[in-house]
């Protein structure tokens, strides 16, 4: 969403600084024009006359507008740096980014590089783990106990501290299980050492 309004923001700039330089060159051009019809009209253009009309000052208004120009287009920098600044405090909150993390395998990605700073070999434990415990399957549920959702937390309700739609939205089971991992092995490949010897984790 942010990038769509960023990408809005960033067409209605350039066609309207578009349309303001294009009015500089008209208003211009005007300008001249009416001071030249003007000057015809009282005969002061008419050969053998002497010109008394006063000239178009074409430097000062091209002066202007190219201020003009400049303070929108300081309110336009302003306004994307505003959209960059709601992005990055959205992505700092979530740990993701909902526009590219479309699988759970990503979500658990960017969850572990925004908010643990852990690696490739790190998510690399993470999803071997995963894979024998549930193969991220958000509704993965174990027949023979209460294990449940994609980090297969025992029992299930335990994802309920990560918010209340622990049992259908993967990002809320995987904030929960990085948690866990993190709390009680440090790390992923941490876990993933624990289980190999132990069967569980």
């Amino acid at each position: 969403m942010l990038s769509f309004l960023r990408s809005r923001v960033v067409v209605l700039v350039v066609s309207s600084l578009s349309t303001l330089a294009l009015a500089t060159g008209l208003v211009v051009h005007a300008d001249a024009a009416s001071a030249f019809a003007a000057a015809t009209v009282d005969g002061s253009h008419a050969p053998g006359t002497a010109q008394s009309a006063d000239p178009v000052d074409v430097e000062a208004l091209q002066a202007q507008r190219a201020a003009q120009l400049q303070r929108r287009s300081q309110a336009v920098d302003a306004r994307l740096a505003a959209l960059d600044a709601l992005q990055a405090q959205q992505l700092l909150e979530l740990g993701y980014d909902p526009e590219t993390a479309t699988t759970p395998q990503e979500i658990a990605r960017q969850m572990m590089l925004t908010w643990y700073d852990w690696d490739e070999d790190q998510f690399a434990c993470y999803d071997a783990i995963i894979m024998r415990e549930s193969r991220w399957d958000p509704s993965a549920d174990n027949p023979r106990s209460s294990a449940y959702g994609i980090p297969q937390a025992l029992p299930g309700k335990k994802m309920a501290s990560a918010g209340d739609d622990w049992k259908t939205n993967p990002a809320t089971q995987i904030k929960w299980g990085l948690g866990y991992v993190k709390d009680r092995y440090g790390t992923p490949c941490k876990a993933w050492s624990f289980k190999r010897s132990h069967g569980w984790y």
